[in-house]
């Protein structure tokens, strides 16, 4: 097989689709994600490390910036989301 470099972008993402079916042949829906579905964006560890690393806040504090900042990232996506969408609309 070439080095990633040498494929097209169909190529790259024809070779990543057959690692998923072959991973998902081998094993249960979600073996190797659960660290990361715990350490992402979607828990409010996350945004508590990412508002407070130092931990020199008070506890409800943290909370409730880590609250904002996640309420953010996702109103953020969805604007992004929307925009997509609309552009997408636009163009056809």
């Amino acid at each position: 097989m070439p080095p990633l470099q040498e494929l097209t972008p169909e190529q790259r993402s024809q070779r990543a689709r057959i690692g998923g079916y072959s991973k998902s042949a081998k094993y249960a829906g979600v073996v190797g994600t659960e660290a990361a579905r715990a350490a992402g964006p979607g828990q409010l560890d996350y945004w508590q490390k990412q508002v407070d690393p130092e931990r020199t806040l008070p506890v409800a504090e943290r909370q409730r910036r880590a609250e904002a900042a996640k309420k953010a990232h996702f109103t953020r996506l969805a604007l992004r989301s929307a925009q997509a969408r609309s552009g997408r609309k636009a163009a056809s």
